[in-house]
């Protein structure tokens, strides 16, 4: 129905017009940025300049001092405003001037702490929406904004730092952002830091660092560093940057750097000829320590040796062979688990897979394999670094059921089966030789028994009888002799041990408890887990924890979990799952680049070995 207008008065002396059709013409007609929407006989109207104008138009006023109801003095200059404006703008304003404030009632406001350039800037942007922001001014306006609550300016500052970081303020831009609470600006830096730290190093910033916050840079895994020279030089720039001052903490710098890590040419030419290095006593035991990681491998395990993660190295969990369950099928696989990525990825099968209940031990970084039924004297060595393996000299005497491991850069093989006999013989293996020589055989007879080092010496812990207690026996290589020791609380087959943090640890069994022995004490402790009971599993150390793989329970079945226990906390819980099921398998700890990593035409795997003897 047509709108007609109500009759207003008796001055309207005609009768009213029908309106059929809203017109507008002229100035007044609606332009792309209105608003009109129409709704039967409604008609709405917005006009999107409207808030700019008003906000012009307070701008004016203000330049001119017109309608003014509030100055703000900044350094002895003052600044004749509008207390809506400022109140609308700014949330630290509308707390002053909206509460029972002193300054609510005062003409004149004293803003303490506050530059009149910087103050200009903030009036500025709350009447125009507008602010140039400059690399000499954003600091200054970014502080003038956190105070003053005005959030969207504060943010275009964030963006303005963001867009202008660079290896040479990175970490400034950090300390910056830390010390304002700016999370975005903090983690981008911080991140820039990972990334380009070789780049970051060679710069002032780093240099004027305290050693603190260097220590806190060169101790994280995730500085970005193609090489571990890069971190040793950056602690001898630094320590040069104020050498009278910082000498005195070289050492301590120094234990930080991943020094076994280097390359040993780089080690033996740059780092023991460093004068600095030789006459600082504290120093000597990482020397020493790095020594004996050339030599001995893995077997040397500490901050030190592990490795960056930008090194593409990686410490790695490897299951090797096995069966799916109890008389089943031998598997020739071998995989390995990165704890970090949770990834599985599979290496170069068992040359010899048909054979069964093999030993199984890391060699520096590589993994031995040696004998299994019937009673076989083969050895075979993965070399980590091609995923190939090779066959190195066989053993003295053949045999299977038995257990094998690396001490003081041998390797040793511990007791097992002839097909005849149990046997007390031990074997040690030289690489520099490759030979196997016999030394002083064990007290006991074991089969299936599990193996540890600690503190250099070798234990032996197992039992051919379920119903006798497993005993402890113990080698000193120096000696060349065997002891007994305190045996295990209760009698358990198919057990397996690691040692971490000078104790160690045996699970296995029918129960489901961990045991812990201190050889220091020779005494036992025990800890209840929540698991199933895990006969004949894998178990070895990774980043400072215990990892057990696969095994089987009650049942002929095994298991594909892998878990983890956390020594400290005495928790146990599952972190992944094998590939496939495995139980009588074996479990080491080896570093290993990603495939990408290795050289052409070794990146298939499953190759077939090759004879070397």
């Amino acid at each position: 129905m047509p709108l007609r207008l109500r009759r207003a008065s008796s001055l309207m002396s005609v009768n009213p017009p029908v309106v059929k059709k809203l017109a507008m013409e002229g100035d007044q007609s609606p332009t792309q940025d209105d608003v009109t929407r129409t709704s039967g006989d409604v008609y709405e109207f917005e006009n999107n300049k409207h808030a700019k104008e008003v906000l012009a138009c307070f701008n004016q006023l203000r330049e001119k001092g017109l309608f003014t109801d509030v100055i703000l003095s900044a350094a002895n200059r003052e600044f004749p405003c509008h207390r809506a404006v400022l109140v609308a703008g700014s949330k630290y304003f509308r707390a002053m001037f909206c509460n029972d404030h002193r300054e609510s009632r005062e003409m004149l406001v004293q803003i303490n702490g506050m530059q009149a350039d910087v103050m200009d800037l903030l009036l500025k942007y709350l009447y125009t929406s507008k602010a140039t922001i400059t690399a000499n001014n954003v600091q200054l306006l970014l502080e003038a904004s956190n105070l003053f609550q005005i959030i969207p300016l504060g943010e275009a500052c964030t963006r303005f730092l963001e867009a202008q970081l660079d290896p040479c303020n990175c970490i400034g831009m950090r300390e910056f952002a830390e010390a304002h609470v700016l999370g975005e600006l903090f983690k981008v830096a911080s991140t820039m830091i990972m990334d380009k730290f070789a780049d970051i190093v060679v710069h002032e910033e780093f240099l004027e660092l305290p050693k603190s916050r260097v220590i806190d840079y060169i101790s994280d895994d995730d500085i970005n560093v193609s090489r571990e020279e890069i971190v040793y030089e950056a602690v001898k720039r630094w320590v040069a940057h104020d050498v009278i001052n910082r000498s005195e903490d070289f050492a301590e710098l120094l234990s930080y750097v991943r020094l076994p890590l280097i390359h040993p040419s780089y080690f033996v030419n740059t780092v023991e000829c460093d004068e600095q290095v030789l006459s600082n006593p504290a120093c000597q035991s990482i020397l020493q320590e790095t020594r004996k990681y050339h030599i001995l491998g893995n077997e040397i395990n500490s901050a030190r040796t592990r490795p960056r993660r930008s090194t593409g190295c990686s410490a790695s969990v490897v299951v090797v062979g096995g069966c799916d369950r109890i008389g089943g099928y031998n598997m020739p696989y071998v995989e390995a688990f990165d704890p970090v990525t949770n990834q599985w990825s599979s290496l170069a099968k068992l040359p010899a897979f048909t054979k069964s209940e093999y030993a199984i031990a890391s060699f520096r970084n590589s993994i031995i394999v040696s004998g299994g039924r019937i009673h076989s004297r083969d050895v075979w060595l993965y070399q980590s670094h091609i995923d190939n393996w090779v066959k190195i000299a066989p053993l003295c005497k053949g045999r299977w059921r038995h257990r094998m491991i690396t001490l003081g850069g041998h390797v040793y093989v511990v007791g097992g089966y002839d097909g005849k006999n149990k046997l007390t013989s031990v074997e040690k293996y030289d690489s520099f030789s490759n030979s196997w020589g016999e030394v002083s055989s064990i007290l006991f007879p074991v089969t299936l028994c599990a193996l540890a080092t600690c503190h250099g010496k070798l234990y032996v812990i197992g039992t051919d009888d379920v119903n006798t207690l497993c005993k402890l026996q113990v080698y000193n290589p120096d000696t060349d002799q065997w002891m007994s020791k305190a045996a295990m609380p209760s009698p358990q087959r198919y057990i397996s041990a690691a040692t971490l943090n000078g104790k160690i640890y045996v699970i296995g069994g029918a129960d489901k408890t961990v045991y812990s022995y201190d050889p220091l004490n020779d005494s036992w402790d025990t800890t209840l887990v929540d698991c199933d009971s895990l006969e004949s599993c894998g178990m070895t150390v990774c980043g400072g924890k215990l990892y057990i793989t696969g095994g089987k329970g009650s049942g002929p079945e095994a298991t594909d979990a892998v878990h983890c226990y956390d020594v400290t906390s005495g928790n146990m819980a599952q972190m992944a799952v094998m590939p496939r099921p495995s139980c009588y398998h074996g479990c080491v700890t080896i570093h290993r680049f990603g495939s990408t990593n290795l050289p052409a035409g070794q990146q298939q795997m499953g190759k077939a070995g090759r004879s070397v003897d």
